[in-house]
C-alpha cells in the first residue's frame, strides 16, 4: 500500500477546496495534497458555457438522488453534485450571487463572531477579478474572474422589462448595496469560457512542486489517534492508499460528501454509527444534520421562435460551434440562466426572500425531458426555507451513496412562500412585455387555478435548486460541528471548509459564498499557531 506524508491534506477540489489548496501552497515550505474523487476537468463541455446542460454523466457528476420526499409524492429526487476538478463550479450555470448582507449578520447573531457581513466582504473582494466593477463591494486582481454575459436572449430582455412593469427597480449589481430588483446576472467566465474554481485557483498553481493534485481519489476514512486526525485512507483509481498530515486535514467536499466522510470515520452521532457497525471514535451529534437547500418551482411557456430550443440540433450546433470558435459569440456563450430578480414576499418586508430567473428554453426535470418547439422557463424559489433535513449513511460501505433528505416543504411556511413565488411567475407571464413572445402557458397550464391544483403541480414537478448547505454547521451550540475557525469540535488537526459550515442558507446561489469560505478558511489555517508563513 502506498503511504505518503504532507503538511496539509485537502479533501475535495471544488468551490472551497480549490482556493484552500491554492492559498496553502503559496508557501513553498508547506506541502499540500489535494484529493478529488472525480477526474481532471478535461471534458470540453465543462469549458464551453452552454455545455453545462450536457454535463450529467458519472465522469463529472455524482448523480445522487434523495430519499423519498414525503411532501412531494414520495419522489426520489435527482440531486446532482460536481465530481471533477472544480466540483460543482465546473457543471453549474456560473451565476455569481453572494446573498444578502443580512445573511451574514444572521450568522454573526448566532454566535459566529468574525463572520458578519463586514468580516466576510474582504474575502469576497480578495477572490474576485471583476471586469465590470471595482468599488467597496468588488475587487479586481483576484483569481476568480467575474464578468457580464456576452449577450442576452430576447426573452431575457423581455423578462427584465416585465419585472419593471410590475414595479421592481432595475438593479445593476445584485452583490452591491441592495439585492432588490431585476437585472442581469454576473457570471464566472473568462474570455467567454467557464471560470471554475479549478481554472481560477488550480490552473495557475498546478506546477508548484509543493502541490500534489490527485484526481480519481476518494477519501474513505479519517485516521484518528488520541483525539487528533493524523491522516486518511483513500482510494486512488480503486487502489487503497494512506496519506498522513503533519499539520491538518481539511474537508472541502461539500454539504453531502464532507459529513459522509466524517460519518464513515466514526465521527458523528454515536448511536446512528453503531447501528451501522461503525465504531464511534468521536460522538458529535450535529454531523449530517441541519441540511438546508433551496427548492425550485418552475413554470414554462410556449414562445415565438426566439428561444435556445432546437439549438442543439446537428446543423444548428455546427453553426453555433463555428460562430463561437470564430468570434466567441452566439448561443454557445449562453449561461441559459441570464436574468433574475429578488423580491420581498408578503411575509418579509425587510429583505428579498424570493428569487426568480428566466431560462430562454424549455428546462423540465433538470433538462432531462425534451419538448419540441420553442419556449422558456421561469424558475421561482423561496430563499429562506424553514424545513431542515439531513445526510446519513445508508451503510458502512464507503462507495455507497449516502441517504440525502432535504425534507422539502416539511414546514407549512415553506409551502406558503413557494406558492407565493409561483404566483409571481404567473404575473410575469401576463405582462405586456411578454405579450409579443408568449403563445400559451405550457406548465402547469391555464387549467391549474385552485390551491389544490397548484399544490399537486408542486408535488409532481418541484426540484432542488442545487444549493445544499449546513450539514457541518459552524457554531457553539450542541449541534454545531465546527467553531468559528472551522475546526471540528473536540478534535485536533481537522477542519471543515466548505458550504456545509453555513449555519443558515444564504439568499441566493451558493457558488460565490463557498469560494469566500475557501478564502476565509485558508486565512484561518494560515493564521493558526504553528502554521508556516
Amino acid at each position: 500500500m502506498t503511504i505518503d506524508r504532507f503538511d496539509y491534506i485537502v479533501v475535495g477540489a471544488g468551490a472551497a477546496g480549490s482556493p484552500v489548496a491554492s492559498r496553502l501552497s503559496e508557501d513553498p515550505d508547506s506541502s499540500v495534497l489535494l484529493l478529488e474523487a472525480g477526474g481532471r476537468d478535461w471534458n470540453p463541455l465543462i469549458h464551453l458555457p452552454m455545455g453545462f446542460t450536457k454535463l450529467t454523466t458519472p465522469d463529472v457528476n455524482w448523480g445522487f438522488s434523495t430519499i423519498p420526499q414525503k411532501q412531494l409524492n414520495n419522489r426520489r429526487m435527482h440531486y446532482p453534485q460536481g465530481r471533477t476538478l472544480g466540483g460543482s463550479t465546473s457543471i453549474n450555470a456560473m451565476i455569481y450571487i453572494r446573498g444578502a448582507a443580512s445573511d451574514y449578520e444572521m450568522w454573526k447573531s448566532l454566535g459566529n463572531a468574525d463572520w458578519g457581513y463586514e468580516d466576510v466582504l474582504p474575502f469576497f473582494r480578495k477572490a474576485e477579478n471583476n471586469e465590470r466593477l471595482n468599488d467597496r463591494y468588488h475587487g479586481s486582481g483576484g483569481p476568480m474572474n467575474v464578468t457580464e454575459q456576452a449577450a442576452h436572449n430576447e426573452l431575457s430582455k423581455a423578462y427584465v422589462r416585465a419585472a419593471q412593469e410590475l414595479g421592481l427597480p432595475y438593479n445593476h449589481d445584485f452583490n452591491g448595496a441592495s439585492q432588490d430588483g431585476v437585472g442581469y446576472y454576473d457570471v464566472t467566465q473568462r474570455n467567454h469560457r467557464r471560470e471554475s474554481a479549478a481554472t481560477a485557483y488550480l490552473r495557475p498553481a498546478r506546477n508548484r512542486p509543493n502541490l500534489t493534485i490527485s484526481s480519481r481519489s476518494q477519501g474513505t476514512r479519517l485516521i484518528v489517534e488520541n483525539g487528533r486526525v493524523i491522516g486518511l485512507e483513500y482510494l486512488r483509481k480503486g487502489e487503497p492508499r494512506i496519506a498522513y498530515a503533519n499539520r491538518e486535514v481539511i474537508l472541502s467536499s461539500g454539504a453531502i460528501n464532507s459529513p459522509r466522510l466524517l460519518l464513515l470515520s466514526g465521527i458523528g452521532p454515536a448511536a446512528e454509527l453503531e447501528a451501522l457497525g461503525i465504531e464511534a471514535v468521536h460522538d458529535l451529534p450535529g454531523v449530517g444534520k441541519n441540511l438546508q437547500d433551496h427548492m425550485d418551482v418552475y413554470l414554462t411557456a410556449r414562445s415565438t421562435p426566439v428561444s435556445y430550443n432546437e439549438s442543439d440540433r446537428p446543423l444548428k450546433m455546427l453553426g453555433a460551434g463555428f460562430q463561437y470558435l470564430m468570434n466567441r459569440t452566439g448561443p454557445a456563450t449562453a449561461t441559459v440562466c441570464e436574468a433574475g430578480m429578488f423580491v420581498r414576499s408578503s411575509e418579509n418586508p425587510e429583505t428579498p426572500d424570493i428569487q426568480m430567473h428566466i431560462l430562454p428554453a424549455f428546462v423540465i426535470d433538470h433538462g432531462r425531458q425534451r419538448v419540441r418547439g420553442h419556449g422558456f422557463t421561469i424558475n421561482t424559489c423561496h430563499l429562506r426555507p424553514r424545513s431542515i433535513g439531513e445526510v446519513t449513511l445508508a451503510s458502512s460501505d464507503p462507495t455507497a451513496d449516502p441517504n440525502i433528505d432535504p425534507n422539502f416543504l416539511d414546514d407549512p411556511y415553506d409551502w406558503k412562500l413557494s406558492l407565493e413565488a409561483f404566483e409571481w411567475g404567473r404575473e410575469m407571464l401576463a405582462t405586456r412585455a411578454f405579450a409579443p413572445f408568449v403563445k400559451s402557458e405550457h406548465m402547469p397550464g391555464a387549467a391549474v387555478q385552485t390551491d389544490a391544483q397548484k399544490r399537486d403541480y408542486v408535488r409532481k414537478w418541484a426540484k432542488t435548486d442545487y444549493h445544499p448547505v449546513g450539514t457541518c454547521k459552524m457554531g457553539s451550540d450542541p449541534m454545531a460541528v465546527v467553531d468559528t475557525d472551522l475546526k471540528v469540535h473536540g478534535l485536533q488537526g481537522l477542519r471543515v471548509i466548505d458550504a456545509s459550515i453555513m449555519p443558515t442558507l444564504i439568499s441566493g446561489n451558493t457558488q460565490a459564498t463557498s469560494i469566500m469560505i475557501g478564502e476565509k478558511g485558508a486565512h484561518h489555517v494560515l493564521s493558526s499557531p504553528g502554521a508556516a508563513g
